[in-house]
């Protein structure tokens, strides 16, 4: 077992930091873009797409 744990990356704090900064940075840019999506479908549509039957 003490060869796998030479193999092994320890992160630093502030590497941790960082990883959990730019995550939340992705997120956070993955959520405007289908907020943009959405209302680009709208916007092209019209609201009259959600008054279709399903």
């Amino acid at each position: 077992m003490a060869e796998d744990d030479k193999d092994m990356v320890t992160l630093t704090e502030a590497q941790k930091k960082a990883r959990r900064s730019r995550s939340l940075a992705i997120a956070v840019a993955l959520g405007v873009l289908v907020i943009v999506f959405y209302v680009a479908t709208i916007a092209k549509y019209g609201p009259a797409i959600l008054n279709k039957a399903m």
